[in-house]
């Protein structure tokens, strides 16, 4: 439970305790005053009932208060949960593939080019869980405040080629566009930009699936720097826009999801773009899919 939360509880219950022992004093009182001024007891009635209007809203407030944060902290602990069952899988699925492969070589004697095939393959496993890896620990960094961005001259051109080209290789049917302009140069962090980039790639690949579209845009003005990102996959709900940033946050139930994932990506996307000091959008693209929009200052 968080410390607000527990503090919020103390004092309540402190509060609770001093207002009865308060409320016992004047019960006693007015006793006393029933025998002796029955005229001054309905001044003293009136003051402990207001006394206890006021009691009972701060009561009501507190309750409600200390309601949600439990609520909050269910919900972090479901998402938790849910983030420990799927990484596990992620974890699991990559080391038992590269297992294979290896295995694979070690008991059979294969061809030159059956050999690099298999092991261009336990590569991209490997890739697979070292990029998983570099998104909890860069959840963790950004929570700290322990990633700082190094701001350089980048060609945003050369820059999201450079991240395409494996998406290009693995996935041959897949598309992808880029509207980008040969001479632009913008000055920004080259690794935040790549974790931005990577996290909404693999986004949209896992949810439109092996057809996937996907097209990227970056353009500049005189004050910022637009990145524009869209798929053609089924969208994010609108009563999910507001969520699907969260840490762990990812829609439906994590045992029966078919789709892989760790709910870290949009949560690193949105640090990553707020500690740039920009702005990140969500709304639907015009191929029917998420669309993107990330802000970012000069």
């Amino acid at each position: 439970m968080k410390r607000q939360t527990v503090l919020i509880f103390y004092l309540l219950g402190i509060y609770v305790i001093l207002q009865f022992g308060w409320w016992g004093y004047h019960l006693i009182e007015l006793t006393e005053e029933l025998k002796k001024a029955p005229s001054e007891t309905s001044k003293r009635t009136v003051m402990v009932l207001g006394e206890g209007l006021v009691f009972f809203v701060i009561l009501l407030l507190g309750l409600w208060k200390i309601r949600s944060s439990i609520r909050k902290e269910l919900s972090l602990a479901r998402n938790q949960n849910n983030f420990l069952l799927s990484v596990t899988h992620e974890l699991k699925t990559p080391l038992a593939a590269s297992k294979l492969y290896l295995q694979t070589l070690q008991k059979h004697g294969l061809q030159q080019e059956k050999r690099e095939e298999i092991l261009e393959k336990a590569l991209e496993s490997n890739h697979r869980l070292e990029s998983l890896i570099d998104n909890i620990l860069n959840a963790t960094r950004l929570e700290h405040n322990s990633l700082s961005p190094a701001k350089a001259e980048l060609t945003p051109l050369i820059l999201v080629n450079q991240v395409l080209n494996p998406y290009r290789k693995h996935y041959p049917k897949a598309k992808f566009e880029v509207n980008i302009a040969e001479n632009l140069v913008i000055y920004s962090d080259k690794f935040f930009l790549e974790s931005i980039l990577i996290n909404l790639i693999d986004n949209a690949l896992k949810y439109a699936g092996e057809d996937a579209f996907v097209c990227i845009s970056v353009t500049k003005d005189d004050y910022a720097c637009t990145f524009e990102i869209q798929d053609n996959g089924p969208g994010i709900p609108d009563s999910e826009k507001k969520d699907v940033f969260r840490k762990f946050y990812r829609s439906g139930n994590e045992e029966t999801r078919s789709q892989k994932g760790s709910g870290l990506g949009l949560f690193i996307v949105a640090e990553l773009v707020r500690v740039l000091g920009g702005t990140v959008q969500l709304s639907r693209s015009t191929y029917g899919g998420a669309k993107f929009l990330i802000t970012l200052p000069l």
